[in-house]
């Protein structure tokens, strides 16, 4: 004899409403979670101490030493989730390449697959406005042929940021460190730092600086220094819990003072432009 219609009903019925309570507790989570931190922009160039969730696409247009440009779209960003109060997962897309004008290529780049945060102390800005974490990322080396490093790259790093009223500054101590290819890839110290100041309700100036150094490997003992002014606006309600963000920067190199490829690590300049859907 076959069940009565009403008992398929409710069993979608109970379906739904676990999805929905599922969603709602994560939700909640997220909340709380962005309620015992800093309430700051993540910058352009410097990851972010603070816990966040959210999908972001970011677009890089290089000028390379050797008078080539290199686009990169989509910049290795992707999904961002919280699912404790203290963590955050970051799920990457690999980014896309187009190198022009020398030695022209397109094709996939290396994939930035993960990253997992641990917040080790922070307090919102009535609390002290302070911030430290602790990351790990992993990149495969499922490039295409002109744009892989062909070595899995670990890279932990630690980060930290305090505010002062409506400024602040968040900054990352990072090491790439090439699982093969050492002496050719090298390992290096790569140190952001964000300046940023909240102007209005939706204006994030910045300027960052950015520096690397080469430990060993080709480029042993170079050095390299970017300058990145920007601006950052948002959050723009969408619905809900849902925020707009988009940002725009200038990155230019102070060191080495040449355009020199023998001189330049990697690039002169780049233009960067992200858009971001916080959730």
């Amino acid at each position: 004899m076959p069940a009565p219609s009403y008992l398929g009903a409710t069993s979608d019925e109970d379906a739904t409403d676990a999805i929905q309570d599922f969603f709602a507790r994560w939700q909640q989570i997220a909340r709380v979670a962005k309620a015992s931190q800093p309430d700051w922009m993540t910058p352009l160039a410097t990851v972010t101490p603070r816990l966040e969730q959210e999908f972001r696409s970011d677009q890089f247009f290089e000028q390379m030493g050797n008078g080539g440009h290199l686009n990169v779209y989509d910049g290795g960003k992707g999904f961002e989730f919280i699912p404790t109060t203290t963590n955050e997962v970051l799920i990457n897309l690999p980014p896309y390449d187009q190198r022009t004008h020398v030695k022209q290529a397109s094709g996939w780049g290396d994939w930035p697959a993960f990253t997992i945060k641990q917040r080790l102390i922070s307090a919102n800005k009535q609390d002290g406005d302070y911030i430290v974490t602790a990351f790990f990322g992993v990149q495969a080396p499922t490039g295409d042929i002109p744009f892989t490093n062909d070595a899995w790259v670990v890279t932990p790093t630690l980060a930290a940021g305090k505010g002062w009223g409506d400024f602040d500054i968040q900054a990352t101590v990072g090491v790439p460190i090439p699982l093969e290819h050492e002496n050719e890839i090298g390992t290096s110290i790569v140190t952001n730092v964000a300046f940023q100041y909240h102007l209005g309700q939706y204006f994030w100036p910045e300027f960052e600086v950015n520096y690397t150094h080469w430990a060993d490997g080709a480029r042993s003992g170079k050095d390299q220094v970017f300058l990145t002014p920007g601006l950052i606006l948002g959050r723009f309600k969408v619905c809900d819990d849902s925020n707009l963000i988009i940002g725009a920067g200038y990155q230019f190199a102070v060191s080495p003072k040449t355009t020199s490829p023998v001189l330049t690590p990697t690039y002169d300049s780049n233009w960067i432009i992200t858009t971001r859907l916080s959730f």
